[in-house]
């Protein structure tokens, strides 16, 4: 079994900065490509970015150029660093982890590609 931990979250205003952090931990287990979701009340779980096995990123749209995905210190772990952020940026993040490798790339940011996922961490963003 593996365990999804985010942390990082909390409150910004308009404009600033929050780094969110997830780590996997278990027993025996080995993960492929990590990403993060983000998910508001009565919306769908969307995703935001993603860090593939072999190095490459996807964003969506609306969080490029603000946005960076990284792989943490440790070897399942995954990084957020969001700045200039917006109002419509608040919502629950997840971290989801094992994304297999052969997907395209149209499907690396849908939230049925990953097996597992994490507990989710707020990020509120108001002045």
């Amino acid at each position: 079994q593996v365990q999804l931990v985010e942390s990082g979250g909390g409150s910004a205003q308009p404009g600033g900065s929050l780094t969110l952090s997830c780590v996997a931990s278990g027993n025996n287990y080995r993960l492929y490509s990590m990403g993060w979701f983000r998910q508001v009340p009565g919306k769908e779980r969307e995703g935001v970015a993603s860090l593939d096995v072999d190095g490459d990123t996807i964003y969506a749209d609306s969080v490029k150029g603000r946005f960076t995905v990284s792989q943490g210190n440790a070897r399942y772990s995954l990084n957020l660093q969001m700045n200039d952020l917006k109002p419509e940026d608040a919502a629950v993040y997840y971290c989801a982890a094992d994304r297999p490798p052969g997907l395209p790339r149209s499907r690396w940011l849908l939230p049925s590609s990953f097996h597992y996922w994490g507990q989710g961490t707020q990020v509120t963003v108001s002045s």
